[in-house]
């Protein structure tokens, strides 16, 4: 065959794929784009088609190795390129997508749009400085678009500089006057005062924004504004007019995501199914541990863990890799199941009785070793894992896991008030809330009867209050010695990257204890909603 015939034979199979993939003829797409790959190994078009298809019909694992592949490539095609370390990242192939980047990051005189895009990598890897050092490239560059923009306020925030993230978000709503997040970041980025405040911008732009569109980015960015509003007027102690703003705010995202009530209680029965099943089963052999060893904190949004973070990752021999989503993802490719919501983390749990966890835990280790920077732990602050107590505890049964423990109406106030986006639909709503709230307590309880001393409970109110003793407990649990520095957190000069980044740059303090008493009228239904629900045991290591 000459090599004529070659190229006209692979154009026929790329046109036929494209038609099988128009006509969502995936079988027919994936036998197509596989021989085509066949005849052109290095077609890294071809092989993130045949990627796409592969995780569509449920195989992360063999999209993944398509991704892997990809990856080994000659970096010719950057947009193809940015959309692999993309995918990587999610399928939990942290570093092949650092290296990928790296790679990117050398080419010369970049556009500056891909330096913005660059930074926003670099800061979904964790890697804070690497991304404020190329966003401020971008923005000397000349990048105007709102997610740089906010990107870079946000960056300026989690590393310190309150000033200029706070000049960035006001230059941000200038040139985007109906920019939510920027108005809820402005409003949340230090505590406002009755000679300093942004209240009349806010009601200002509020007042301007269209009053009865359903445009979903309408109302997002309208609950936003009223979110911002509600910020200020409380720390102006303006209680009646803040709940006001809170409540509209709220309606609005409850509209816009509604809570799975039905949803939630699936997977929380399926987890405890799940570690029923595995406590039937002899544990098998465990990773080898890494050079550093991981530690957990897990519990609800709003509970304390980022204080807990910051004063752990004070101590010399540890370091905050953040909040990481690491383990879930190594779970999600053990159990091959690809990113699907509810019925993916079901079926998840259930497969999940019967993978190998020493490479589970293998896997997660491989990934996240370069986080530790050289220290013998890095914390893994996610307070979701608070759902994979079982696995861990399988997986690395050396890591400790530190549970945050707050009062219910405090730590549900807490997320009522705190606008944590679309993920949260749980906040939005006092019933909803109880319902998430009462879910976590019957996993919580569960863990502490059926596996008692799986992970430490850390009461918020005792870490505030009593300060020492707490962290000595929480220090002798994890292996370490008692250092001074880790009772003043405020001096952590550590990127922070959560919403209470300006907060904890703050001396440890009580002033969140019983906060939510200022509302207690109309939080009354959540009184008694959470009244209903089961009440939280604890335990002790």
């Amino acid at each position: 065959m000459t090599a004529d015939d070659m190229s006209a034979a692979e154009s026929r199979l790329r046109r036929r794929a494209r038609q099988y993939l128009d006509a969502g003829l995936t079988d027919a797409a994936q036998i197509t784009l596989e021989a085509l790959l066949e005849r052109v190994p290095d077609d890294a078009p071809a092989r993130m088609e045949l990627a796409n298809v592969l995780l569509g019909r449920g195989q992360l694992q063999a999209s993944t190795r398509q991704l892997l592949q990809i990856a080994r490539l000659p970096a010719g095609n950057v947009p193809l390129l940015v959309q692999t370390i993309r995918r990587l990242y999610f399928h939990g192939e942290i570093v092949a997508a650092r290296s990928c980047l790296d790679r990117l990051e050398r080419a010369p005189d970049p556009p500056a749009l891909l330096l913005a895009e660059q930074a926003q990598l670099r800061w979904m890897l964790g890697e804070i400085p690497a991304a404020m050092a190329l966003i401020e490239r971008a923005s000397a560059a000349g990048v105007e678009t709102p997610d740089a923009c906010y990107l870079h306020a946000m960056l300026s925030q989690f590393t310190g500089n309150i000033a200029q993230a706070r000049g960035m978000l006001e230059a941000c709503l200038r040139r985007w006057p109906n920019f939510g997040d920027a108005a809820v970041a402005l409003a949340n980025v230090r505590r406002q005062t009755p000679e300093a405040n942004d209240l009349g911008l806010l009601r200002e732009r509020l007042r301007r924004m269209p009053q009865d569109s359903n445009a979903a980015e309408i109302l997002a960015n309208r609950a936003g504004f009223e979110s911002a509003l509600f910020k200020e007027l409380d720390d102006l102690g303006c209680p009646d007019e803040a709940w006001q703003a809170l409540a509209r705010s709220n309606a609005i995202m409850h509209a816009l995501h509604p809570y799975d009530a039905e949803g939630e209680t699936a997977v929380t029965d399926a987890i405890i199914r799940a570690s029923e099943a595995l406590a039937a089963k002899p544990a098998g052999p465990a990773p080898r541990p890494g050079d550093a060893t991981p530690i957990f904190i897990v519990g609800l949004p709003r509970s304390g863990t980022t204080l807990l973070d910051r004063m752990l990752s004070s101590h010399s021999q540890v370091v905050s890799a953040g909040e990481i989503n690491d383990f879930r993802r190594q779970l999600r490719w053990m159990t091959d199941v690809p990113p699907s919501g509810v019925q993916g983390m079901l079926t998840a749990q259930r497969r999940s009785v019967d993978i190998d966890f020493a490479e589970l835990g293998a896997r997660y280790l491989q990934q996240t070793q370069w986080l530790a920077q050289g220290r013998r732990f890095y914390i893994d602050k996610l307070p979701i894992n608070v759902r994979m107590v079982h696995l861990i505890s399988r997986a690395l049964p050396h890591a400790p896991i530190l549970h945050m423990v707050r009062e219910p109406m405090d730590v549900c106030f807490s997320n009522f008030k705190a606008m944590l986006g679309p993920a949260s639909a749980y906040s939005y709503d006092m019933q909803t809330l109880a319902h998430y709230h009462g879910q976590y307590v019957r996993l919580t309880n569960h863990w502490h009867t059926r596996m008692p001393g799986a992970m430490l409970d850390v009461p918020y109110a005792s870490l505030v209050s009593e300060p020492a003793a707490t962290l000595r407990r929480v220090l002798e649990h994890c292996g370490l010695a008692v250092e001074e520095g880790c009772l003043h957190p405020e001096r952590n000069m550590a990127p922070v990257a959560t919403p209470s980044s300006a907060q904890v740059r703050e001396p440890i303090h009580q002033r969140t204890l019983g906060e939510w008493q200022r509302y207690a009228g109309p939080l009354e239904p959540l009184r008694l909603a959470l009244e209903r629900s089961p009440r939280q045991i604890h335990g002790r290591a």
